[in-house]
């Protein structure tokens, strides 16, 4: 690989994060802000640290317009363990909860569900419909569901109607990439590794009222209401992590918010789309169009010649573009097209898609 190149990480996480942020970090890493320190090295319960988690929360709130009455968590575990915290903090004693099954992590977060409840899984039909139906049950917990499921490259283009039903939602792939009403939800997670950080933090943003009645075997580390009481200080927090997440969120308010982060998302994404349905059949999109996700793209060559999937996959990264390759459950190529992916790499992609097609099929 040439070393006189920047290289262009599409990874689907941990994913490639904004270079002006990792330059901050570089300028701050061995001394945080005259403090002699690495934030590495530091109390998280010194006045430095508390500050970074109070900015933290102060520009996730203003980014998303969360009202006073939602509390802006920070917890580890990743999105793996709010399969458990949810639950755990949610589902009433011998209670149910509503799964929507939409891929691979949204059938993980329900099998992790059963272990504390009855689930109840819905797998709509994504080919003729993009509307969720489902039948009303009072005492359902919650709806879950997850708004970007990475490996199918599937994202639902509405909001579920739950009736009042508590929302809940796993938005670890395409949080801050899409202005949403957050009152229509009553609790949102991300791990942070996709868009807003790097891996160890996850955000966790839940609507007051659903405090205070996790199960009694609900582990302290995974309890929404001791996490809130405490600031998300009950335990030493991944403070790396978090300085870094709270910094990405600076960054996107100084880019011009989730507004303009969702316009940058709609071109990356139609540029590579583009290519795919006027390849004639050379790349195709395995998903549907009503549900196509525009922060993670799965394509195939010549329906899925591994052959020359694997010869395109090579080239890119000889021409410094890395991290292009499917998930190992389905194949072919996944572009990831995270906010800190810029539309001109993505159009070095799409240019080296259309010359590779044209040099195969001379």
């Amino acid at each position: 690989m040439s070393n006189n190149k920047k290289i262009i990480n599409f990874s689907p996480g941990p994913s490639k994060l904004p270079e002006e942020v990792v330059a901050k970090v570089q300028e701050e890493l061995i001394n945080y802000q005259g403090t002699g320190i690495s934030i590495m090295e530091m109390s998280h319960r010194s006045p430095e640290f508390m500050q970074i988690v109070t900015n933290a929360q102060k520009e996730i709130q203003q980014l998303l317009n969360i009202p006073a009455n939602y509390s802006i968590l920070f917890m580890v575990g990743g999105g793996t363990g709010q399969f458990a915290a949810v639950p755990l903090n949610l589902m009433h004693s011998g209670g149910k909860a509503v799964y929507l099954n939409t891929g691979i992590w949204s059938s993980k977060a329900a099998k992790e569900a059963s272990k504390y409840g009855h689930v109840v899984e819905i797998k709509p039909d994504l080919e003729t419909s993009s509307e969720i139906k489902w039948d009303l049950d009072p005492d359902v917990s919650y709806f879950y569901y997850c708004s970007n499921e990475t490996v199918q490259g599937v994202e639902l283009p509405c909001i579920p109607d739950t009736h009042g039903i508590p929302l809940v939602a796993d938005m670890s792939s395409n949080i801050l990439t899409k202005d949403f009403d957050i009152t229509k939800f009553s609790l949102v997670f991300a791990g942070a590794q996709k868009n807003i950080g790097p891996a160890g933090i996850t955000l966790v943003i839940i609507r007051s009222d659903l405090l205070g009645t996790p199960s009694p075997f609900c582990p302290t580390i995974l309890n929404y209401t001791v996490m809130a009481k405490e600031n998300s200080l009950h335990n030493t927090p991944a403070c790396f992590s978090l300085y870094v997440m709270a910094l990405v969120f600076k960054w996107i308010t100084q880019q011009g918010g989730v507004k303009v982060m969702e316009q940058r998302s709609a071109s990356k994404s139609q540029m590579i789309y583009e290519v795919v349905d006027n390849s004639n059949g050379f790349y195709s999109c395995p998903v549907p169009a009503s549900v196509r996700s525009r922060v993670t793209i799965p394509f195939r060559i010549q329906q899925g010649n591994e052959e020359l999937e694997k010869e395109f996959v090579d080239e890119a990264k000889r021409l410094n573009m890395i991290q292009l390759k499917g998930h190992r459950s389905v194949g072919g190529i996944r572009a990831s097209l995270y906010n800190a992916v810029t539309v001109e790499e993505v159009a070095i992609l799409v240019n080296f898609m259309k010359d590779f097609m044209k040099s195969k099929l001379q």
